[in-house]
């Protein structure tokens, strides 16, 4: 008998799509192009920054291959200036990256090559948005903020230059971030909607499963509350039409 699956993804699969982010590192060896399902990377050549996909990176400074290099939005000063934004805006998320205009690829002929995930076609969606490499804002948190700083910060801590701090920035972020979605989660009572927009991968996949039960409960609390109003309105038609009766009966006699 198959098991149903829970709807939505569990964290551990937002991490693992995490893990195609691409990221800017520092090569230390020579290393020729990789042909992956995506399509060929760029060859490493030190001391030339070059963007890979996170697992690949993560794989390089395991083996001190390559370091890497945090996006901006990593810094304690910009994870300082998002912090104030989400403090001062008590109701809302501070606002994502804005997606690039798409251009068309005119060179995704048979004969031509293409760098990894350079496809023409491809949706404009994390985790296929340059938000984590050095050239990502720093005045934004992308969708897989949460995950891949975490993922970062524990393999690659001395790539940063104050990791303690971006630690705590970070504890104080996720703090406030999931307060507010506790905060949006009280208006669904009086038929509101809890405000997502700018939420992480991973927020979403944590509270999934509370909004969900929160919301599914209300469902069945609406509909004992429905079914109640219309038994008392059927007593009070008995009621009703049993009066009328006895009426009728006292004008016959």
């Amino acid at each position: 008998m198959a098991m149903s699956l829970k709807p939505g993804l569990t964290p551990a699969e937002v991490a693992f799509i995490c893990e195609m982010e691409m990221v800017t590192v520092i090569p230390r060896q020579r290393l020729d192009t990789l042909e992956l399902l995506g399509g060929p990377t760029q060859p490493l050549n030190p001391p030339f920054p070059t963007s890979l996909p996170l697992w690949l990176a993560l794989l390089l400074k395991r083996q001190r291959r390559a370091n890497i290099s945090p996006p901006a939005w990593l810094s304690p000063s910009a994870l300082s200036a998002i912090l104030e934004i989400e403090v001062e805006h008590d109701e809302a998320f501070s606002p994502p990256p804005n997606l690039p205009h798409r251009t068309t690829n005119h060179s995704s002929d048979l004969g031509s090559t293409t760098n990894y995930l350079d496809i023409a076609d491809l949706e404009l969606a994390p985790p296929f948005l340059q938000s984590c490499t050095t050239a990502a804002s720093p005045e934004a948190l992308p969708y897989h903020w949460l995950e891949l700083s975490h993922m970062l910060l524990s393999a690659a801590p001395d790539d940063f230059e104050e990791p303690d701090t971006v630690r705590r920035l970070l504890r104080d972020l996720r703090e406030v971030r999931m307060a507010k979605l506790r905060k949006g989660i009280k208006v669904l009572d009086a038929g509101g909607g809890v405000q997502m927009n700018g939420a992480g991968g991973m927020e979403i996949a944590e509270s999934r499963n509370f909004i969900v039960g929160v919301v599914d409960g209300l469902r069945k609390l609406g509909a004992s509350r429905e079914q109640a109003r219309r038994e008392r309105e059927d007593d009070e038609g008995d009621d009703y039409a049993k009066d009328n009766d006895d009426d009728d009966d006292e004008d016959m006699l």
